[in-house]
């Protein structure tokens, strides 16, 4: 193993021996560069192989620099690729929105229809005519078994009625006996047939018209002339009167000669009674509201 150059060719042991004190601390420092030199070639070579391991390290050191750089470019990738899948399904939902307006708009275009079909149909029902179910009948009919005489010439005077034969909703207003008022409203028919008779000789006259809640109906009397005595004359009309419910209608008569008036005949063997009066009132001619 070589010795130092430094200690061959630099320092003497007078050299030395200016700094050591003894001879023997000459010894040992001779000793101690001997040793350096024999190590040298060992730390060179230990230096070299450090640099080559640092030199590995670094190489090692690069390739996981560029191991994350490539990571680095596959999660950029990724990015990219989320982001374009974002970018696809935003354009997704703007096509689905787009479809969704459009599924809305078709649905109210389809109720606006529907609408029209339900306008035309109530129309159409508004211009034809509401069939309603039939009214309930009224009816009463009602007779009178007494003479009736008139109390002076020439004076109205209300006929009276003492039997009632059939009633529904029209009947004689208590405690009147000559009122025969109705409960419904309708278009009534009232017919009437009276039996008459003259008890003297002599010419005479007879009148017969209806009053509605007091009131003479225009237009509606009748007039019948009879001579002589026992001169029996049937009489029968009918009418047609609007009524409310609550109204009432009067048979009114009068005459010229008190010798006239209503009369009854008891039944026979082969005939029955005859009432001096009977009327029917109905409202069946009408079973729907115009």
């Amino acid at each position: 193993m070589a010795t130092n150059p430094r200690i061959k060719l630099g320092l003497t042991r007078d050299q030395l021996a200016i700094f050591l004190k003894d001879h023997e601390q000459i010894k040992q420092f001779e000793n101690l560069f001997a040793v350096a030199d024999a190590i040298a070639p060992d730390v060179v070579n230990e230096v070299k192989i450090d640099a080559g391991t640092a030199q590995a390290t670094a190489i090692q050191a690069l390739g996981q620099i560029a191991a994350l750089a490539q990571e680095a470019a596959v999660s950029a990738a990724v990015i990219d690729g989320k982001a374009t899948l974002a970018l696809d399904q935003n354009a997704a939902l703007a096509q689905e929105t787009a479809v969704s307006i459009a599924s809305i708009e078709n649905k109210a275009n389809q109720a606006l229809a529907l609408l029209g079909q339900l306008t035309a149909a109530v129309e159409g029902l508004q211009m034809s005519p509401v069939r309603v179910p039939p009214r309930r009948t009224r009816f009463g009919s009602f007779l009178d078994t007494t003479d009736q005489t008139a109390l002076a010439a020439n004076t109205p005077q209300a006929i009276t009625f003492n039997t009632t034969d059939l009633s529904s909703g029209v009947f004689l207003r208590s405690p009147s006996t000559s009122e025969i008022e109705v409960d419904t409203e309708g278009v009534y028919n009232l017919q009437f047939s009276v039996q008459l008779d003259k008890t003297s000789g002599g010419t005479a006259n007879f009148w017969i018209w209806p009053r509605v809640n007091g009131v003479d109906v225009p237009n509606s009397a009748s007039q019948v002339q009879i001579q002589g005595n026992n001169a029996e004359i049937f009489s029968a009309a009918n009418f047609f009167f609007d009524l409310k419910a609550g109204d009432y209608i009067e048979m009114m008569f009068a005459v010229s000669d008190v010798s006239v008036r209503l009369e009854h005949f008891a039944a026979s063997a082969f005939v029955p009674a005859i009432p001096s009066i009977i009327v029917t009132v109905s409202n069946n001619i009408r079973s729907y509201p115009s």
